[in-house]
């Protein structure tokens, strides 16, 4: 394992936001990532696990315990055949898009809407990450991790994984302040062998693809479409581009009641988008109240922190801010959007040293 003293967290987070670790350690295989977990649990020390950066907001005191960051890679392909699919485990520090990328190519569909997104594969379950109509939920069929708190690998069955909007059983179950119970090793992907992408249900995806929404195409052609759609919003990471200098939607889309939901419609003078959601309830796009609220695009500017000037669910570092300042404009919006409509806004990224 490498190890650094008082390493700057600003380096490794999409935000470019964040003190110094006073332990740093970079966990290259899978057998090092276990040893290194348990060595800092058993010592009974503060740990942040650290996986691609880009869903995290640090302060600017960094962390006083131990970082490792998830480095191990690898994707083995455990079965293919056409009744069962693809089933492909893959490493949690494998870069996520990567992934994407080498599953399009195989002509294994289930996961090109997930194209452009940053961060690593082990990431993907803990958040249920989702785009364009895909969710990791949707094609996962084992997690395999260790349980901190019995220091045993645990695998679990997607079943098993209280899989939800941007949530599951391992970003709900802590085992401290600042971590999860579970720290994900690997993840299976059941995919289907197929030349064609799962049925396209974003509308303005499925207009740039020349389809109806419900219908298939080419996953090279899927890919690439969706990264030319977030790049519209300045969700590619890309290093000369402050719209990029972000954690990507900072505040995940409110489930409210349709009761709310009529609300908003008439505090707006209009209808809000509506998506139905379980248990008779409704999904509304935060992008849309934020704008309604009066935060639109490049709200902040100068900065140095401020809304994206391609989508105002990003808040971006236009550089030199704080987590401090991040989260200050994070505040002002979530209370606007709250004043202004009664629903209160959650964060996405985890906050470390920082408060909402």
């Amino acid at each position: 394992m490498k190890q650094l003293d008082d390493e700057p967290l600003a380096d490794h987070t999409t935000m470019r936001v964040g003190g110094p670790a006073a332990r740093y350690v970079i966990a290259e295989t899978t057998d090092e990532l276990v040893d290194a977990v348990r060595e800092v649990d058993d010592a009974d020390e503060p740990l942040l696990i650290l996986s691609g950066g880009s869903n995290v907001v640090i302060g600017e005191a960094g962390f006083p315990g131990t970082v490792v960051q998830v480095a191990n890679t690898g994707v083995r392909t455990e079965s293919l055949d056409e009744c069962s699919g693809a089933y492909v485990w893959v490493s949690a520090g494998e870069p996520w898009d990567d992934f994407v990328a080498y599953a399009c190519a195989q002509e294994w569909s289930g996961l090109e809407a997930l194209s452009g997104i940053p961060g690593l594969a082990g990431a993907t379950p803990v958040q249920n990450v989702g785009a364009y109509g895909q969710e990791v939920a949707q094609t996962i069929a084992q997690i395999r991790t260790l349980d901190r708190v019995t220091g045993m690998i645990r695998t679990f069955a997607a079943a098993d994984a209280q899989f939800a909007y941007r949530d599951s059983v391992f970003k709900r179950t802590r085992k401290d302040a600042f971590g999860s119970r579970y720290v994900v090793l690997e993840v299976a992907f059941q995919l289907h062998p197929q030349p064609l992408s799962t049925p396209v249900r974003y509308a303005d995806l499925a207009s740039q693809l020349g389809i109806e929404q419900g219908q298939r195409a080419p996953l090279g052609d899927v890919r690439e479409a969706v990264l030319v759609q977030r790049r519209r919003r300045g969700m590619v990471l890309d290093d000369p581009d402050p719209d990029t200098w972000s954690c990507g939607s900072f505040f995940t889309n409110p489930i409210v009641p349709a009761a709310v939901a009529d609300e908003v419609a008439e505090r707006a003078g209009e209808a809000p988008p509506r998506f139905p959601a379980p248990d008779g309830l409704v999904k509304l796009p935060a992008a849309w109240l934020i704008e309604r609220a009066g935060f639109g695009k490049g709200y902040g500017l100068p900065g140095p922190a401020a809304l994206s000037t391609k989508h105002p669910l990003a808040i971006t570092n236009r550089g030199g801010a704080t987590g401090g300042q991040i989260v200050e404009i994070a505040r002002e919006v979530r209370d606007g959007v709250q004043q202004k409509f009664g629903v209160t806004l959650v964060n996405e990224p985890v906050l470390v040293g920082l408060e909402l």
